[in-house]
């Protein structure tokens, strides 16, 4: 008979935060990526568009974690229209020595916000420049708000710039940041404006034309884009990918295929075969980082399926040091 852990996205509340060691963790994942036999198959998309829906399927198997979690994550893009919240969904938890079910993790999308905010912070741990304390924040939402907070894990944040569509909702995020991160956060009515001066800037838009001009860029400053992870979606000029001093991916085959740097194909600006850094290779010390104060780096992050086994196994070993959750027995 198999034991099976059901944790509710209240108990996965309780038991991950966005912390240190959730950053450290996604960092080991991504350093994995470069360094050991990871199996990482091609994203499994599903498009209902009548609904402005999408459903993505993510899973990896990284040597030397005993579990593997397949995750299902819905976005329903009108359902605040509804009452009802954007992303949900759930991951599944499973023995890489078995294949038996190990945990169901119902947490509505939590844990995929927690390890995505986990990523920027490693995108900015290891391409910006380590006295970066201004920052630029493209959009409102639950990522752009834990985006910020990821920040100030990794560098010395004293102030950040909110840009947002709707301007009522970036002043709300600003007033809500000053508040619980002790930082001076404001709301810009220009994105230009709130790019200038910045070190580091972060897109979490679902955009699908560019929301970040590559001529406001400046020398020395870092982007994360987090918020192309379809073909549709693009937020970042892609002049800017094509002339960043230094573009890193999270997975090559992924960013080709519908990150950033797949607009930059697209529009004749790189190679559907051209080399670039992944950041699990810079992070082992394969591929060089930030080398100068004065580059422009750029980091596309489309969210990989590393990302999503690190921070369910960790979930599972807080929830099980808590003794969390609801035992199932199949």
């Amino acid at each position: 008979m198999a034991e099976i852990k059901i944790l509710t996205e209240r108990e996965l509340r309780e038991a991950v935060t966005l912390d240190k060691d959730a950053v450290a963790i996604v960092e080991r994942a991504f350093e994995a990526l470069a360094t050991k036999a990871v199996v990482m198959p091609p994203i499994l998309r599903l498009d209902i568009a009548e609904n402005n829906g999408e459903v993505d399927v993510k899973t990896a198997y990284v040597p030397g974690i005993d579990s593997f979690a397949i995750k299902v994550s819905p976005g329903f893009f009108d359902n605040p229209k509804l009452g009802l919240p954007s992303l949900n969904g759930l991951m599944i938890l499973f023995s890489a020595k078995t294949g038996l079910v190990e945990a169901l993790l119902l947490d509505n999308g939590y844990l995929t916000d927690v390890r995505t905010a986990a990523a920027g912070a490693v995108a900015a741990k290891q391409l910006s420049r380590p006295d970066s304390s201004i920052a630029a924040i493209f959009g409102a939402g639950v990522q752009a708000e834990l985006q910020l907070q990821a920040l100030t894990l990794v560098r010395p944040i004293k102030a950040a710039r909110v840009w947002a569509r709707d301007k009522a909702k970036a002043q709300v995020l600003a007033e809500r940041a000053s508040a619980r991160l002790g930082i001076v956060a404001q709301a810009f009515s220009s994105p230009a404006d709130a790019v200038s001066g910045a070190d580091i800037i972060v897109t979490t838009t679902p955009a699908t034309q560019p929301v970040l001009k590559a001529e406001w860029v400046a020398p020395g400053q870092h982007v994360t884009a987090m918020g192309s992870d379809a073909e549709h979606k693009n937020e970042i000029d892609p002049k800017l990918v094509a002339g960043a001093d230094l573009y890193v991916a999270d997975s090559l085959a992924q960013t080709r295929r519908l990150g950033e740097l797949h607009h930059a194909i697209e529009a004749g600006l790189a190679g559907s075969e051209d080399s670039f850094a992944e950041l699990g290779a810079v992070i082992a010390g394969k591929t060089a980082g930030r080398v100068s104060a004065d580059q422009i780096t750029l980091a596309d992050l489309t969210g990989t399926g590393v990302q999503d086994t690190a921070i369910a196994t960790l979930a599972l070993q807080r929830a099980l040091a808590a003794g969390a959750g609801s035992d199932f027995f199949s």
